[in-house]
């Protein structure tokens, strides 16, 4: 672990204190030479070294590579990432495949290590309480601790806790893994402090609060009830995991499972009596287009889907970074972005029909209009072949005057005359950047600007990223409420996520409400990293995971007697067609083994720490 450098503490305290007219900041000392002891007698030095901590965040999920790509929801376009070795299973301790920063071993560690420098100069402070400024740096930097520690335990499993800073020197820089067990009751104990020092505290958006504590605390237990961390139920369900000799590192190997989803339930109920969320009253479904704009505000965290929003990473147009170029990484091609992450056609195949039916191709309407009359949500989360979207570039508006995604290929009429076929603006032999369009036929719009006048190309947006937002929360609730039995209460709930969403009442019971609660889990919180951890912890991956990535193939064929010679989107003058196609498995061939259930702990950690036990399978 590396020893936490000084200098970024001035740098984010200089950030912090430049807008002010306070003459005392000229006395600054240089930036080298400042000692570590004086930022804990100073408040503000002590507030930029938390605020710094939070860094560990990185961009959330709006990473170019989104984990998404690792799950039944995207592919990643773009070879040589690491992703493949992921979705292959061909993970090992010498090459874990792509993991990122806020997934990291070394780097959740190396982040525990700041929160914990501060949480032992806060505990004894040296400057004045005034404002209950020291409890709250306190209560920020115990949750950050507990947030990254669940980083940890979420990816890997049991870690050695790491509740004290450890240096070089120190004889128990050599630790064992805790159990299971210790490592949730570590995290929930600082929770339940973090909420109690930041309780009545005014925060800003983007720093913990006495809500988020409650919150992260609700997904912990309820991954603590799953499946997967019960050593019983994981045992029947996997070779890997039963012959695993450690079974206290990776799940509870005893105790009362009802109880801990009691804890589950009641630890997200005390989140939803604190929090209202968007749109979260209704009695009846939302007509559609209200129920698209609703579902597009919480993406946004705009026009009241701000309230949906508990804890996230915020992003300034004015702070270029990675994070808000969402647009760009994923974008179509044919607008001269990177289509890095696409919807593969299982998620699409998903989504409701409006009236809460399947969608099936073997229903011959749903095959011909593949996009029509589909759960609003779908709107609000894809671009595919004939959506509505911004405005082309300049270069490229005589090609596609409407602003029309285009994935197909399509017959015109060229200019003698003959009928011949053109591929889309959107596709991988478009004339615009052919190198970067889908596999899949679909781009993510979800968590884009949709103003028409941002250019994705160029400009740096203000959407956060959701680390917790209510609707998980919600959706929390309804599966604890599931697995006690309280049927009733968990319809009440399910439903009125399915109400803002402008879809029907659920009326299910028993293993059919199981299942319509995990699709409306998958659909509800698409593309928010939850579909990587919902899968495991409920021990589907093999079915879902282990399953070929797919797209669409899309033609349109002009009628009879019609004549177009700059194609557009029109079933007035075209008959279109859909065709299933799977991902050329040179490019990825997606595999399932439970050893993927968990990432490897990498072979330098091993080589580092001779007490660390590998996890099953590697």
């Amino acid at each position: 672990m590396k020893r936490y450098s000084i200098k970024y503490i001035i740098v984010a305290f200089i950030g912090f204190t430049l807008g002010s007219c306070n003459d005392s900041f000229l006395d600054t000392q240089p930036l080298g030479q400042v000692s570590e002891s004086a930022v804990w007698t100073d408040a503000g030095l002590a507030e930029a070294f938390v605020t710094d901590i939070y860094g560990g965040l990185g961009f959330g999920g709006f990473d170019e590579q989104m984990l998404a790509s690792l799950t039944d929801e995207a592919i990643f376009t773009h070879p040589g990432r690491g992703i493949t070795t992921v979705t292959e299973a061909r993970s090992n301790p010498q090459d874990t495949g792509w993991i990122g920063g806020p997934r990291s071993w070394n780097n959740m560690y190396n982040r525990v290590r700041s929160a914990n420098i501060a949480i032992e100069n806060l505990t004894n402070p040296k400057f004045p309480n005034t404002n209950g400024i020291v409890d709250r740096l306190l209560g920020e930097a115990t949750f950050m601790r507990a947030y990254f520690s669940h980083q940890l335990l979420r990816n890997f499993g049991a870690f050695p806790i790491p509740d004290r800073t450890v240096g070089l020197g120190d004889d128990t820089f050599e630790k064992a893994r805790n159990t299971f067990e210790e490592c949730v009751n570590f995290i929930n104990t600082d929770l339940d402090k973090a909420a109690e020092l930041l309780n009545g505290k005014n925060m800003v958006r983007g720093r913990a609060s006495k809500v988020a504590a409650l919150a992260l605390k609700s997904r912990v237990l309820l991954y603590a009830a799953s499946d997967l961390h019960d050593v019983p139920t994981a045992s029947s369900k996997s070779s890997v995991i039963s012959s695993f000799a450690n079974k206290e590192l990776i799940g509870f190997t005893g105790g009362d499972r009802m109880a801990r989803w009691q804890s589950a339930k009641s630890a997200a109920k005390s989140v939803l009596d604190l929090v209202g969320g968007n749109e979260l009253d209704h009695t009846a479904p939302l007509d559609p287009e209200t129920a698209k704009t609703v579902y597009m505000n919480n993406s946004l965290s705009r026009n009241g889907g701000q309230n949906e929003m508990i804890f996230g990473r915020y992003f300034l147009s004015s702070k270029p970074e990675g994070g808000g170029r969402q647009g760009l990484f994923n974008g179509p091609n044919g607008y001269n972005n990177w289509a890095g992450n696409t919807p593969v056609q299982l998620l699409i195949d998903d989504y409701e029909m409006m009236d809460g039916s399947e969608f099936d191709w073997s229903n011959p309407a749903n095959a011909k209009a593949p996009y029509d009359n589909r759960d609003p949500r779908f709107y609000s989360t894809f671009l595919y072949d004939g959506a509505q979207w911004k405005p082309r570039s300049s270069a490229n508006q005589s090609r596609d005057p409407l602003g029309q995604i285009q994935t197909g290929s399509y017959e015109v009429v060229n200019a003698s005359g003959a009928k011949v076929i053109v591929p889309g603006l959107d596709t991988r032999s478009s004339p615009i950047e052919d190198w970067n369009g889908s596999y899949t036929g679909y781009y993510i719009r979800k968590f884009v600007e949709p103003n028409p006048a941002f250019v994705d190309q160029n400009t740096w947006q203000e959407i956060p990223w959701p680390a917790i937002r209510v609707s998980e929360i919600v959706l929390n609730y309804v599966e604890a409420c599931i697995e006690l039995g309280e049927e009733e209460e968990a319809r009440t709930w399910l439903n009125k996520i399915r109400f803002r969403a402008g879809m029907p009442a659920i009326t299910a019971s028993g293993q059919a409400l199981k299942e319509k609660y995990i699709n409306e889990r998958r659909v509800e919180l698409v593309f928010e990293e939850h579909r990587y951890y919902d899968v495991r912890r409920w021990m589907i991956a093999p079915e879902t995971l282990g399953r070929q990535a797919n797209g669409i193939k899309v033609s349109g064929k002009l009628k009879p007697g019609k004549s177009l010679s700059v194609y557009r989107y029109d079933p007035e003058l075209y008959d279109y067609s859909y065709e299933i196609i799977e991902i050329d498995p040179g490019k990825e061939n997606r595999l399932w083994l439970d050893k993927m259930y968990f990432m490897p702990l990498s072979f330098d950690e091993m080589n580092r720490n001779a007490l660390l036990i590998q996890n099953p399978g590697f």
